[in-house]
């Protein structure tokens, strides 16, 4: 075994990255698929049809049910939760659960709400208590119920100015159709 499972966590698949650490009372079935240096803490649920990319911190109280892409560099915060059914009606399952993919260097804040189908884009920051009901663009800031736009971040994670100027690393952007791009990249 290449990774770290503390021996309270329940672990059912054999699909786990290299320097992963997988802490108590964790459950991740079978078919579930988790990369290197992953940090999954105390208290998570990963069901089957889950995958998740390098380096991903998975904060506890967190459960991901089938359908939920994770990419790298992702940090999801204490008890954000996930849906992955848009009509959810006891013992009545979904030919195929909604996708919901987690674009690389995205960060969800705590008790932030995930609804199932939308994709949040890379770099992009959700906050605490949020509830996402659409696309989130990438680099963009959003929060509140339901989370509206509220700016724009650096790769880095800063918030930028109006002209889009991050103050710490000093890099720069611009607009490409609807969406902003580091310049010169």
């Amino acid at each position: 075994m290449t990774y770290y499972k503390h021996p309270n966590a329940l672990v059912e698949t054999d699909n786990i990255g290299r320097d992963t650490r997988i802490w108590a009372f964790s459950h991740i079935l079978q078919g579930a698929v988790i990369g290197e240096n992953c940090n999954i803490n105390d208290q998570t649920f990963i069901e089957n049809d889950v995958i998740i990319g390098n380096n991903v911190t998975v904060k506890s109280g967190v459960y991901i049910w089938d359908g939920v892409r994770i990419e790298d560099n992702v940090f999801i915060g204490p008890n954000v939760t996930f849906t992955n059914d848009l009509k959810p009606r006891s013992k009545q399952y979904p030919k195929k659960f909604e996708q919901t993919i987690i674009e690389e260097w995205a960060s969800i804040g705590a008790n932030a709400t995930i609804i199932a189908g939308n994709r949040i884009g890379k770099y992009s920051m959700i906050g605490a208590g949020s509830v996402v009901t659409k696309d989130i663009p990438n680099n963009t800031l959003w929060y509140g119920n339901p989370a509206k736009m509220r700016g724009y971040v650096c790769n880095c994670g800063e918030k930028l100015t109006n002209e889009l100027k991050c103050n710490k690393c000093k890099k720069n952007y611009e607009y490409v159709g609807k969406e902003i791009k580091l310049i010169g990249e």
